[in-house]
Parts: C-alpha cells; structure tokens; sequence
C-alpha cells in the first residue's frame, strides 16, 4: 500500500470555521484542504468535515505491483546541499534517499511522511510534530526527534549561501545571530519535537513540504547526498551524469519503513527542447514527460500518451534587477509594464493555457488573493514615460533560457516592447550556462513553482535580502506588511494586508508576470501514479507500472 499518516488532529477550532466558510461557498475545497490540513487536521478528517468521503483523501493514487522499472525525461542537474536546491528536478532525483516530513498533495492537502502528524495551536504560533516511529536511516541508526531538530537549525542558519529554507522560516530565525531563535526548537522526547513562533506564522507546515527541505541525517546536515548515500528513502542511487541520466535501484540493504514498488527508476535528460522529447517518445526512450508544454500537449496526446493536467500558481516572471541601471528607476519599470500586454504574453508563450496575471504574483486560486482593478496596457504611454525617464535611447537586453515557454513569453514581451518603440536586444542561454546566474542577469525572465499561499512566494522572492530574490528588491514597507501577513491564519482578514501588498507591488512595478500556468505531464499506457503534480514534484516511491 502507499504510504500513509496517522495525523493526531481530526478537528481545529479554527479548521470548524473555514469548514463553514466551505459550506457556505465562501472557500473552493482546495483553499478548505490547504487551510485545514496546514494546521493538523488529517486530510481524511478534513474531508469529512465538509461531507465528502474520507476515501478522497488518498487521491487518485492505486497500489501498484511490485517490480519493473521507469524511464522519466527530466534534466539531471548537479545536486548540493539540499538547503541551497533551487530547481525541483534536483529534488526528484533525491527523494528516493532524501524524504520529507510532510508532502504537499495534488488535492492542496497537506500528509505526513517522516510526520506522523502535527498539530497547531490556536493562533498557529506553535506546532507539535510528531515524528514517525520505526524509522531508520540506510546507514542503520534511528530516525528521532532529534533528527528533526537538527534539521530545523540548518534550515534556519541564514548565514548559508543560498539556503531559500531560511526565507520559510520566517520569524523562527533570530535576526541578530542568523540562526534558529533560542528556545524556539524543542526536543520533547524521542518522538516529539515543538516549534515556538513569537507570533502567529501560518506558513511552516507549507514550507517543511516544499522541495529543498529534504530531510537528512543530523549528523550530515549541509551536505551533497552523492557523497555519502544516507537517507531514510527505499532507493540509491547507482548512476549520476549531469545533463545525460540519473539511475536509482531499491537499495537491498535498508528495510524501508513504507512501501516502494519499482525496482529501478532512471531520469533520461533530452535538454529543454521539447521537440528532442516528443522525438524521444516516439522511439520509446522514456516513459513520462517531467511536464510537456505548449504545442506539444496535444502532439503527445494525439500518439496515444495519457494527458495529465492540473490548474496552478505556477507562472513565469520577466524581471528587471533593481540592483542595475537603469532598472533602478521605477519610471523605467513603470514604462516597460505599460507596453506589455499579459494576454499576448499567454496565448504566444504558452499557447493560452493559463489565465492572465497582475504583475503582483498572487494567484486567484491563494485563499487570500485580493482583487485589484484591471491593468493599463498603453504603448505611447509607455514610450512618454520611458522618455521622461530620460532613457529613450536605452537598448534593453532580455536574457531567458533556450526552451519552448519562457523563450517565447520572453519573445513575446520584447516584440512589445519593440512596439512602443523601445530598442531590445534578446540574448538565448542554454540551461547549463543560464542556471549558473539566474538570479543575477539584469533583465531577464525565470519560472517559479506553485505555492500553496501568496505569502510564501512572496517570502521567498520579494523579501528584502532572500536568497531567491532575484529582482533586487527592498521595500521595508513591503516586508512589514508581509511580516503581519504571515500572522494572520484567518485568510479573509490576511486579504486586507495582501490587498496592500499586491497594490505595492505593481505601484513599484517589480516584474512583469503576466500568466499562470496550467502544468501539463503525459505518460504511456501502464505507468502508475504519474500524474501531474502542482508543484513538478515526483515520489518515485509511488510510481508502478502494470504487469
């Protein structure tokens, strides 16, 4: 069977409220799943609390048979501290050693792995997780309470190069020292460890379950799994080639605490062209796309492949970096979101399959989206303002990866920009060279996840400081703001501030962020559990294949 959760909570005040809200149509299901379970209530009883059967919370999911093998076709790129991964294929390939303590769900639920649970108070300004009894890492020593600790330290230790965990630590880590606050991570006993906020802070449970907080041994925190193999997960990995492949085999050596059904998994990097994937599909080289884009959906669909789809919040920003000029001059900001039109943005960067954006990166579909009124679209504006900037003659160069989407959104907002009579050179990296500096690059464009809350990403992109704040930004107005954000649970009550947030976002015209997503995997006739996950995430403990 998958692996399950026996999730202590089966109500929460707070959850009671929100399961009404649902009843009365004031929240969709996934935003009643995101909010409830976040808070501890298991994904079965939250299920039940709005009269569905708590059969739905194991998703689409089967029980495979055990045995056989998978091709997937994803880029393979190097792995390093998983603190510091900024791509989910990293993530993909080391889930099979490197578990998490809660998984995000297709269905915006939130489960348990190495969790069996957790539960929040009521102002959500303290969690009580409870570690998974049984658990042992390959190397033979038990996975505890203490295990968790030491990984919460490491993910707040903001003194580490490009460790994004902090960022989703928020006000656990101490401003002064850098590092987890004093008292805040306490160890109860074997299998119970307490986080302590100063303040309410709704958003751990999403950020222990996004894809750098891969769990690891205490004593092997801030290390690359390729040099030493130590995880809790059922596989190893006996292959590793950045840009070719990655082959994981179950490892014969460790008894895995849950179920693991194929024998081999190998991740078969055909680059970002989606052409040399659909190719590749044709001549049977692989099995199940990472995702499939554009064009291409209908191409693999009408070979016979299965179509999987999901609606999401994941989306592409083409961004200016305030830390350059003339970047740094919101009126040149200003002007070039003004010659820029989201809808042709989406029907030529992703053949329309999304729905526009505001420029501010919070979703419809995040409980605490706000509506703004409706964007202004005005080339000879555009060029006035660019003008009065006194940067008419400034030639933009654009930066973007050479692949299928962002190349053509990024295409599509330099022909615009051309229109208003602005003068852009486009440059086109391959991934190997672009990945190395994506946050760098002084006018360039970058994808970003699906996030179960406005609040996270914004976190993770826009704070003052971050790791991932690849715009240059600092608004301490901004971060204020976002800091009582963080502490609202009450999603309608948080929408008030984000209402704020999202208008300073397009006053200060930080990015041009013109869709959302909907993400797309294909896989062929036999393949288990492969359907496309919000997040690009992969378990590669719950794929089968048919006998």
């Amino acid at each position: 069977m998958l692996p399950t959760t026996t999730q202590h909570l089966e109500s929460h005040p707070v959850a009671e409220m929100y399961a009404e809200e649902y009843k009365a149509g004031q929240l969709s299901r996934r935003e009643f799943l995101v909010r409830s379970t976040a808070l501890g209530v298991s994904a079965a009883a939250a299920y039940s609390m709005i009269g569905l059967s708590p059969a739905m919370a194991g998703g689409h999911m089967v029980t495979p048979p055990m045995g056989g093998s998978l091709r997937i076709q994803m880029e393979v790129r190097a792995l390093k501290d998983p603190r510091t991964y900024d791509w989910s294929q990293m993530a993909n390939v080391s889930r099979g050693i490197l578990e998490y303590l809660v998984e995000s769900r297709a269905d915006g639920s939130f489960a348990g792995v190495l969790l069996e649970g957790w539960e929040a108070n009521e102002d959500a300004s303290q969690y009580t997780l409870r570690v998974r009894q049984g658990v042992t890492f390959n190397n033979g020593d038990a996975f505890t309470a203490e295990d968790v600790a030491a990984n919460f330290r490491g993910w707040c230790d903001a003194t580490v190069e490009g460790n994004s965990m902090a960022a989703r630590m928020g006000a656990l880590v101490d401003p002064e020292t850098q590092q987890a606050r004093e008292g805040a991570i306490e160890v109860v006993d074997d299998y119970t460890v307490v986080i302590t906020f100063p303040a309410s802070d709704i958003t751990l449970i999403a950020g222990i379950a996004d894809y750098p907080a891969a769990v690891q041994h205490r004593d092997l925190i801030g290390t690359n799994v390729l040099d030493h193999g130590v995880g809790t997960g059922a596989y190893r990995v006996t292959d590793y080639e950045v840009g070719v492949s990655a082959r994981l085999e179950k490892n014969p050596d460790h008894t895995y605490w849950g179920e693991a059904y194929l024998d081999e998994v190998t991740f078969i990097d055909l680059g970002q062209d989606p052409a040399a994937w659909f190719a590749g599909a044709e001549a049977g080289e692989f099995d199940m796309t990472y995702e499939t884009v554009g064009e291409f959906v209908d191409l693999f669909s009408a070979i016979g492949w299965t179509q999987s789809e999901v609606v999401t919040a994941a989306t592409v920003v083409i961004r200016p970096n305030q830390n350059n000029a003339p970047y740094d001059n919101v009126m040149v900001r200003k002007a070039i979101q003004l010659a820029v039109d989201p809808q042709v943005c989406l029907d030529l960067g992703i053949n329309g399959q999304g729905i526009v954006a505001e420029h501010h990166h919070v979703c419809p579909i995040h409980p605490e989206y706000a509506e703004l009124p409706p964007l202004t679209v005005d080339k000879d504006a555009a060029a006035a303002m660019l003008a009065e900037a006194g940067h008419a003659d400034h030639v933009f160069e654009i930066v973007s990866i050479d692949d299928d989407y962002r190349r053509n959104t990024t295409d599509a907002v330099a022909a615009q920009m051309r229109d208003a009579g602005m003068t852009v050179e486009r440059t086109v990296i391959p991934g190997s060279t672009f990945w190395n500096d994506w946050t760098t690059y002084p006018f360039s464009s970058t994808n970003w996840n699906h996030r179960e809350l406005g609040v996270i990403v914004l976190n993770l992109a826009y704070r003052s400081g971050v790791a991932w704040n690849e715009f240059g930004y600092a608004n301490p107005e901004f971060d204020a703001l976002l800091d009582q954000a963080n502490g609202i649970a009450d999603a309608d009550a948080r929408r008030e501030v984000m209402a704020q947030i999202q208008q300073i976002l397009q006053d200060d015209a930080v990015t041009l962020q013109p869709y959302w997503r909907s993400l797309f995997r294909h896989y062929r006739d036999g393949v288990l559990n492969a359907e496309m996950h919000p997040k690009f995430e992969i378990n590669i403990h719950n794929l089968g294949v048919e006998a």
